[in-house]
């Protein structure tokens, strides 16, 4: 058995960890790690206790034709960096790596281009977190280091979310 390289077998992880998601549309999983230690876990749903998109089926934003990357005042869902966010210490994620998949519920695929919309990339940023890696197939994945989203600032551009 051929053993699986480190950054897959974080992004296997975080690939299950989607799997709590409860969003219509696209779930993702988030895992931070620190000095190879899993931090925080976190994945797309509802706040507690609010009644998720799977219960209640249907999404808002769906009935409402709003194109992905956009408008997201509109979702219940509380996306998987925030929480994962939420649920670790900010001297914690300083220097972490966060790992990303997201998976297309209607069709099962991984979300091509996947990214962390423009509210998760503050997020990230604050909470010191170094790189985020994303899944785009099994093997390939998308390294980026969190200093060229505050160098490149999107915020300031017609260019939002992902």
């Amino acid at each position: 058995m051929e053993r699986r390289d480190k950054i897959n077998y974080y992004l296997d992880i975080a690939e299950t960890v989607l799997k709590r998601g409860t969003c219509l549309r696209r779930n993702f999983g988030a895992i931070i790690v620190k000095n190879d230690e899993i931090i925080s876990t976190g994945y797309t749903g509802s706040p507690r206790g609010r009644k998720n998109c799977s219960d209640l089926g249907f999404c808002r934003r769906e009935q409402l034709n709003i194109p992905r990357g956009t408008r997201y005042e509109l979702c219940r869902s509380v996306h998987a960096e925030a929480n994962c966010i939420i649920s670790a210490s900010r001297r914690d994620m300083i220097d972490s790596t966060l790992y990303l998949v997201g998976i297309d519920v209607k069709s099962g695929r991984l979300v091509k281009q996947a990214n962390s919309c423009s509210m998760c990339k503050r997020l990230i940023i604050n909470a010191g977190i170094q790189k985020v890696i994303v899944r785009d197939t099994k093997d390939d994945y998308r390294i980026i280091h969190v200093s060229d989203w505050i160098e490149n600032d999107d915020s300031l551009s017609d260019k939002m979310g992902y």
